[in-house]
């Protein structure tokens, strides 16, 4: 067993834990913070995602963030392995069981390239390395995304998710930021 297996099970246990019941209305609230930080590309395409489990809901978050001109979007597994898809989503449209127990838009939706994604995890640490859930998605997608463009990555967390150190590898993706019930919390990236 690698080192990630035994700290995704143990960072889920914790996650569960932290769960509370207005962290969305949190998340939410500081909106206005991140809205800044994207004031320099206005309209451009945010993707959010679907919660499962005890994952930190961004829904709010997306909703205010619609409301001030983001175009919203969520992921899509189109094939096994390879890189998300993301498509048009705004609160109401219907959503398809998809690959995993997600839910994400239905497969008419149009197919859009965002600019910012909200992404999901199980921990992170102080230089922007998350944990997710092992398959590789997010870190194949950013990789992808960042090639032809400028794409900004938000971990959407509760605080205390942040672990010392998350073993990564060459291929595992850094996020810009982490947005919590305490604020957004930005990690400088390195010089390309």
């Amino acid at each position: 067993m690698n080192k990630k297996t035994g700290l995704r099970k143990e960072a889920e246990q914790r996650r569960q834990a932290l769960v509370q019941p207005g962290h969305a209305a949190s998340l939410a609230a500081q909106a206005a913070t991140l809205a800044a930080m994207l004031a320099h590309e206005p309209g451009a395409v945010v993707a959010g995602y679907w919660p499962m489990r005890s994952e930190a809901d961004p829904r709010a978050l997306m909703a205010v963030l619609a409301a001030k001109g983001h175009p919203l979007a969520m992921p899509s597994i189109v094939k096994l392995g390879t890189a998300l898809v993301f498509r048009h989503w705004k609160a109401g449209d219907p959503l398809a069981s998809g690959v995993f127990g997600t839910s994400e838009p239905v497969l008419t939706a149009e197919r859009v390239t965002p600019s910012v994604l909200l992404v999901p995890l199980l921990a992170f640490d102080a230089a922007g390395y998350r944990l997710g859930y092992g398959g590789g998605y997010y870190d194949r997608t950013l990789a992808a995304l960042r090639r032809t463009a400028h794409v900004t990555a938000v971990g959407i967390a509760y605080a205390g998710q942040e672990i010392p150190s998350v073993p990564h590898d060459a291929h595992d993706q850094r996020l810009d930021a982490v947005l919590s019930e305490n604020g957004l919390r930005t990690f400088p990236q390195p010089s390309p």
